[in-house]
């Protein structure tokens, strides 16, 4: 096999009149449809675990060209093209334009148009792939800093014959981008995956973007997005404080990145619509669409939130910024009037065990997902990604099967687990805390973020009553008077009110149509996590230049 690829190496070196490159000096990395050249030293960063990564943006590039590539500035002509045909009887509706997209006939008749921006490339893995894979592309450019990692990519780029696509850029990634939009030059997708934080690259990117244009961004710095320390450095980057020692961290970690593309979006008159949003091992994932929407950018205050979370029960409670309230004018018309919101929701101290609460946030309150977006991506992962190409499919099935599932108007998640252990009882089967939420007529489901955790509509005090009822009561007389747990239990009557007690008389835990839909997706025998490729899995270093 070694001797092959030394083969194949030689002859596409030769083909292209370039000067020899040892091969030894190289290990070949197959990934997706692209093969690597990769130097035994390591002067250029590779990451061989975030091919789960680059797999799932292969598929929501295509979803996105798919659903929303017509709306963009250079995509007008094949739109109306469509709608013409749509005028004549052959196009019925997005269902059949979809399945025109996926015959082969259709997509050698639709022109390639797609510009992309890999603004800070490292190899070029990601753009020869993006290349090799994705349709309807006209040009990338790969972009780094540094001088090794332009070598590279031109070497791969040659290598992997795509050099009428891949242009390779030595440049800093900032002043590339703001030196496009100068020359109103745009992008209709650009990925942001640096190492570390995205914050000082994403005013320049927002500016750069097509209308309707489609946003990647990675955020690597978990320890200060989803970690236990550093909030004063989470304030300075994302300009919120993450949710600390709370179990529902690393949902906050989404919900903060969310807030700094909303905030610096807005001061353009843009608005970022999340389409799918992942919290995925060490990292988050975030694919945004980018419009121009004035209206909508009203609306930013009412989606962004605090949030009062207390630091011993983990009870948590959601505060909006603002207020939208929708009404009739004088002509029957309807209209928003904006305001301020109402608050605190919560008192000095916890009324469940009087501990203290911290304040999270500002972060991003509406929903993380679109649901439309999400049966795209799918669709295409089990449809067009059929082969061992793509060695993650398994993974994606998983992850977007859990994300899709996620009730939209439940910001965080709770561990039933983890409440047990405070409440010192047994710890129940899921299926039982979202049977007896169910029967109270509140909504369940399962989250990606986190395994067997819940995110329910339900208000803390249903949550409580229904983890205590699931087992048989506890002996107070035989708990630590000082602990969380006897806290909560022994003071029932304090933070449950009478009209709370007369709603939950209903409570049972006979199965119903929640505990079914969760029970439904366990069963799946669902992948959330890929095997690791290699010893000392995980990030890796920065690459030695010296």
């Amino acid at each position: 096999m070694l001797r092959a690829a030394l083969t194949k190496i030689k002859s596409r070196f030769a083909s292209a009149g370039s000067s020899w490159i040892n091969p030894e000096d190289y290990n070949v990395v197959k990934e997706g449809k692209a093969e690597i050249l990769f130097p035994k030293a390591e002067t250029v960063f590779y990451n061989p675990v975030q091919e789960f990564n680059r797999d799932l943006s292969v598929c929501c590039i295509k979803a996105w060209d798919n659903l929303y590539g017509g709306q963009t500035k250079i995509g007008r002509k094949s739109k109306s093209n469509s709608r013409k045909r749509s005028n004549t009887g052959e196009d019925d509706g997005t269902c059949e334009k979809r399945r025109k997209l996926d015959d082969k006939s259709a997509k050698r008749n639709v022109p390639s148009y797609m510009r992309i921006l890999e603004a800070l490339s490292a190899t070029g893995l990601r753009a020869i792939r993006y290349a090799h894979e994705i349709p309807h592309v006209k040009e990338i450019v790969a972009n780094d800093l540094l001088p090794e990692a332009i070598e590279s990519i031109k070497r791969n780029v040659q290598f992997n014959g795509v050099e009428n696509i891949v242009k390779p850029n030595l440049d800093d990634a900032n002043v590339l981008m703001y030196r496009n939009k100068s020359e109103n030059v745009k992008y209709h997708v650009i990925d942001l995956d640096p190492y570390g934080t995205v914050t000082p690259f994403v005013d320049a990117a927002l500016q750069s973007i097509e209308e309707n244009g489609l946003m990647l961004v990675t955020c690597t710095d978990l320890s200060v997005l989803a970690g236990n320390g550093y909030p004063e450095k989470c304030f300075a980057l994302y300009g919120g404080v993450n949710m600390v020692s709370h179990e529902s961290t690393h949902e906050s970690a989404l919900r903060l990145v969310l807030n700094l593309l909303s905030q610096s979006a807005a001061k353009y008159k843009k608005t970022v619509e999340p389409l799918l949003c992942l919290s995925i091992d060490f990292y988050v994932r975030v694919f945004v669409k980018v419009k121009t929407s004035p209206i909508e950018v009203k609306n930013l205050q009412s989606k962004t939130m605090t949030t009062y979370h207390c630091s011993q029960c983990g009870s948590y409670h959601n505060q909006p910024l603002g207020r939208a309230t929708e009404r009739l004018n004088n002509k029957q018309k309807k209209s928003i009037k904006y305001s301020v919101a109402q608050g605190p929701p919560v008192d000095s101290k916890c009324k469940f065990c009087g501990g203290t609460y911290h304040l999270a946030g500002p972060m991003y309150g509406a929903p993380l997902h679109n649901q439309e977006f999400i049966d795209e991506v799918l669709r295409i992962n089990r449809e067009e990604h059929t082969d061992d190409t793509y060695g993650t499919r398994k993974r994606i099935e998983g992850m977007l099967t859990l994300a899709k599932s996620e009730i939209p108007d439940a910001p965080f998640y709770f561990s039933p687990n983890h409440i047990s252990s405070i409440l010192k009882l047994q710890v129940p089967p899921l299926k039982r805390v979202v049977a007896g939420l169910g029967s109270l007529g509140y909504d369940c489901s399962l989250t990606h973020a986190q395994p067997s955790s819940l995110k329910t509509n339900a208000p803390w005090e249903a949550i409580w009553y229904v983890m205590k009822q699931c087992e048989e009561q506890k002996d107070l007389q035989k708990m630590n008077q000082n602990s969380t747990g006897y806290k909560i239990l022994s003071t029932e009557d304090r933070w449950l009110s009478d009209e709370n007690r007369e709603a939950f008389k209903k409570l049972s835990f006979e199965p119903n149509e929640q505990s079914g839909q969760v029970e439904k997706l366990r069963k799946l025998k669902i992948v959330r996590y890929q095997e690791n490729p290699s010893k000392n899995w995980g990030p890796k270093a920065r690459p030695n230049t010296k």
